[in-house]
C-alpha cells in the first residue's frame, strides 16, 4: 500500500511539471505490472515533427530521461531489458523544450510470484474492464479473488473478472489473490468520461411563401380568363349583324319565286278570259 502511495504521489508531480499534450504514450506488453526480470517498451505516439523524450519517475529518481540511466532507446521509443522491482513508478513522454507532456502511465514491477493484469491507459466510461490474475507458475486451481479498495469483490473460478460498463464509481485501487502463490501489488485504474456527441443538425423548414397581394391575384386571375371573356364578346357582338343583314341567296331566290308567281297569274288570267269569250259565241 505504501509502494502504491509513493507512485500517486510521483504522478501527481509529474503532472504538474508541464502541461498535458494530446501525444500518447503506448505499453508493450499492454498491462501496467510485470514480474521482475521481463522486459518492456514504451513509445511516445507523434505524428508531429515535435522532438520527444520519454521520463519518468521512481522512488529513486525523478524526471530521468530514458538513455541517462535506466533504458535505451531514439527518444520516442525506449526499451527495459530487464526490470527491477525499483523500477516501479510513473512514465511519461515529454517535449524537449521541457513545455508539453502527455498522460503519465503506472507501471508496477512485482518480485513475487502474482500479478494483476490490468489497462495501462484509463478505461472509457461505459466500456468493459476485464481483469486477470496472472502467476509466476501455473497454479493447479486458477481461482482468484478480485478486491477494490481492499474490499473483496467476488472470486472467479477463471482467474479472469469482467466488469461491464464502467462508469466513475469504478475508479480505485484494485488487486487479486490466488491461493497458494499470493497477493498482486495494487494498481489504480482510472475511467475516463464518454465523450458528449454533438446534437444531430436538423435542416430548417424553407420560409413559407408569403401570400399574394390581392391585387396582383385579381391581375393573374384577369390574364387567365381574359381570352375567354374576348371570345364570348365577339360572338355575342356578330349574332345580331347576321340576324338583321340581308342574305343574296335568300333575295335571289324569292325575286324568282315572285317572278314565277306573276307568270302563273297572268296565265291564269288569259285562260279566264278566253273560257268567256267561248261562252258568249
Amino acid at each position: 500500500m505504501e509502494g502504491t502511495s509513493v507512485q500517486m504521489l510521483l504522478a501527481l508531480s509529474s503532472l504538474l511539471c508541464c502541461t498535458t499534450n494530446q501525444i500518447g504514450v503506448t505499453v508493450s506488453p499492454s498491462r501496467s505490472q510485470f514480474f521482475e526480470g521481463e522486459s518492456v517498451i514504451l513509445n511516445c505516439e507523434d505524428d508531429s515533427s515535435a522532438g520527444w523524450t520519454l521520463r519518468r519517475n521512481t522512488t529513486g529518481e525523478t524526471r530521468t530521461q530514458c538513455g541517462s540511466t535506466w533504458g535505451s532507446g531514439d527518444g520516442l521509443s525506449c526499451e527495459i531489458g530487464y526490470m527491477y522491482e525499483e523500477e516501479s513508478g510513473v512514465y511519461w513522454c515529454e517535449s524537449r523544450g521541457g513545455g508539453a507532456s502527455s498522460m503519465v502511465v503506472n507501471i508496477s514491477v512485482s518480485g513475487g510470484s502474482v500479478i494483476l493484469q490490468s489497462p495501462v491507459l484509463p478505461v472509457m466510461e461505459g466500456h468493459d474492464l476485464t481483469l486477470s490474475c496472472q502467476s509466476k507458475t501455473p497454479p493447479s486451481n486458477p481461482s482468484a479473488a478480485f478486491y477494490k479498495d481492499g474490499s473483496l469483490i467476488r472470486t472467479e473460478p477463471t482467474g479472469h473478472m469482467t466488469l461491464q460498463h464502467v462508469s466513475r464509481s469504478d475508479e480505485g485501487l484494485y488487486k487479486c489473490h490466488i491461493r497458494d502463490h499470493g497477493e498482486s501489488p495494487s494498481s489504480w485504474i482510472s475511467v475516463s468520461e464518454r465523450p458528449t456527441e454533438a446534437p444531430p443538425t436538423t435542416e430548417a423548414p424553407p420560409p413559407a411563401s408569403a401570400p399574394l397581394p390581392l391585387v396582383l391575384r385579381v391581375c393573374l386571375h384577369l390574364v387567365v380568363i381574359s381570352p375567354f371573356i374576348i371570345s364570348t364578346l365577339l360572338l355575342v357582338s356578330l349574332c345580331p349583324q347576321r340576324a338583321s343583314g340581308s342574305d343574296p341567296s335568300v333575295s335571289m331566290v324569292m325575286t324568282q319565286h315572285s317572278h314565277a308567281e306573276q307568270g302563273l297569274a297572268d296565265d291564269y288570267d288569259d285562260i279566264i278570259t278566253s273560257g268567256t269569250t267561248e261562252h258568249q259565241f
